[in-house]
């Protein structure tokens, strides 16, 4: 027995490095395959056009795809396990200080409530908190009375706890305001600058890290040591990104979904980035340092996901950048469709409108990142372009039923040995790596789910970032849902619909014309796919569980 315990531990090793690497190897293959048939079948022009727009479809699932595994492997590679890390976080016995701050824009009271308390309770016994309240007093949102109200409401708030109140000229947003801050924090007093010292604190010296939480986060008490302890250890790193976890999750069906889609993004991609040095700002549950903020200038106020775009600033100047993998604060997610939708396109559109950046920094110096950190910024910034793909799968099996026009050049046999080996050890890799993190295979369906059928709105910010519209900044509502009246779900039902129809037809000409059975066969298997996962809607169209 006792010689049997490092085999299986090295089994175990072997299994965890060769999966990733196997659904690379298929994955290429099919790619290779699909590429060669495309190019040397001979059909009209107009079939090779729709066909051309599905075989980039898979293009660009099979390179994401394959971003994704190499991001598993990067993790095995350096850690021989895909389980989270155990080891205790870093302590420290100095306590340099720390602005935390919380930007805000008309957030509920309560919510803005709970956030300052848990602030206030922070362990950490050098800091110093702030309410960056964003609020625009100058516009009618309301009636002056109320907005009034609300004004004083947060005057008083902050007093209570003891907090310090900034306000400022409305200008860039979150990033605007924070950037505004930090001028303050130097010393630098602009016309509209506001500070009210509700606290009462004289500080014992300049505060060298800011942590930035959004208005609803709720961190643990010990949030701040680990992290400045990181920081005082390499005076290189700009920042420490840390995970979400919505607190709404089992209550809330979009909060549930909009969770697990993060799953797979701060479980295996923030730790792979994080070993390749281009771990990007989430916006909040973030620890920087002030300096190196100010060597790149603040946040980039000219996108609206600011924090995408200010690390590219920070790689760009040589800073270092990591995530830990700990759930150290809790947040509320989207409630309903309508706010989950706001914020996807929100995040769609500063991602996709940072592309064209990315290309033209690479283009002018292809030496100022490393490959790695260029190959992890392409992938981020064309993740959303997933709505198009979506699109056009969704799309191509209906035009072969309904006008015959061939999209897929292959025979059926193509399916069996090179398209399923292919499916069937990705998705293998996929959901048994997050097993290893204990998240169910259907957990991780959900969220998949609620992703495909966001993709109008993807469609939808994909085209504005392109077109280089900016988009502002809005936040996601908090506290209530409600569900979407059928005319603004007209897309997903529409397409739900033609699939629908295909699918019928389908099976009448299985009936009827028989010929050619495997193309016709297979194509009215996905048009049924894509109208089960389109049907989904109904269900995130009621969020709060009964």
């Amino acid at each position: 027995m006792e010689h049997k315990t490092p085999r299986l531990s090295s089994l175990k090793i072997v299994l965890v490095m060769a999966l990733p690497i196997a659904a690379v190897v298929f994955a290429a293959i099919y790619l290779i395959t699909r590429i060669f048939l495309f190019f040397i079948t001979d059909f009209a022009w107009y079939e090779k056009l729709v066909a051309f727009f599905l075989l980039l479809s898979e293009i660009f699932i099979l390179i994401h795809g394959i971003g994704y595994f190499f991001e598993i492997f990067s993790v095995a590679w350096s850690r021989r396990t895909l389980a989270i890390q155990k080891e205790p976080l870093m302590t420290i016995d100095y306590y340099p200080p720390v602005a935390v701050i919380m930007p805000s824009y008309k957030e509920p009271l309560e919510v803005v409530r709970n956030s300052l308390i848990t602030f206030y309770n922070l362990s950490y016994p050098n800091k110093y908190i702030y309410f960056l309240d964003d609020t625009r007093y100058d516009t009618k949102w309301d009636t002056p009375e109320n907005m009034e109200a609300y004004q004083r409401s947060v005057e008083e708030l902050c007093k209570h706890i003891g907090v310090d109140l900034f306000r400022r000229k409305w200008h860039g947003a979150k990033a605007g305001i924070i950037n505004d801050f930090l001028q303050y924090l130097n010393g630098e007093v602009k016309e509209g600058f506001k500070f009210y010292n509700y606290s009462g604190k004289i500080k014992s010296g300049t505060e060298r890290y800011l942590v930035v939480f959004d208005a609803d986060s709720n961190p643990l008490p010990d949030f701040l040591e680990p992290l400045v302890a990181h920081m005082e250890s390499n005076n290189r790193l700009a920042f420490i990104q840390t995970p979400q976890y919505y607190i709404n999750f089992e209550s809330n069906r979009i909060a549930r979904a909009a969770g697990l889609q993060q799953t797979v993004f701060y479980e295996y991609i923030c730790e792979g980035k994080a070993s390749k040095d281009a771990t990007f700002c989430c916006g909040t549950n973030v620890l920087f340092r002030r300096e190196a903020l100010q060597d790149v200038g603040g946040f980039d106020e000219s996108s609206v996901t600011e924090d995408f775009a200010t690390s590219l600033q920070f790689h760009l100047k040589k800073w270092k950048t990591t995530y830990l993998n700990r759930v150290r604060t809790f947040q509320m997610g989207p409630e309903d469709l309508g706010g989950y939708f706001k914020q996807q396109f929100r995040w769609s559109l500063g991602t996709i409108g940072l592309l064209p950046r990315v290309i033209g920094r690479f283009l002018i110096k292809p030496s100022a990142l490393t490959f790695l950190q260029w190959w992890e910024y392409f992938l981020s910034s064309t993740w959303y372009f997933i709505g198009f793909v979506f699109f056009f799968m969704i799309t191509c099996p209906t035009i072969y039923l309904f006008f015959n026009v061939p999209v897929y050049f292959a025979k059926p046999e193509f399916y069996f040995f090179v398209f399923f080996p292919y499916i069937i050890v990705t998705f293998m890799t996929f959901y048994w790596t997050l097993k290893q993190r204990n998240y169910a295979i259907k957990d991780l369906v959900t969220g998949q789910l609620l992703t495909f059928v966001t993709f109008p709105v993807f469609m939808k910010s994909a085209v504005l970032a392109l077109l280089g519209f900016k988009g502002t900044f809005g936040i996601t509502p908090k506290g209530k849902s409600r569900a979407l009246p059928l005319k603004a779900m007209w897309a997903q039902l529409t397409m739900l619909a033609i699939c629908f129809s295909a699918a019928v037809w389908g099976m009448n000409r299985l009936l009827y014309e028989q010929e050619p059975f495997g193309g016709i066969l297979v194509n009215t298997f996905w048009c049924l796919y894509h109208a089960g996962i389109l049907s989904s809607i109904f269900y995130f169209n009621k969020p709060v569980e009964e």
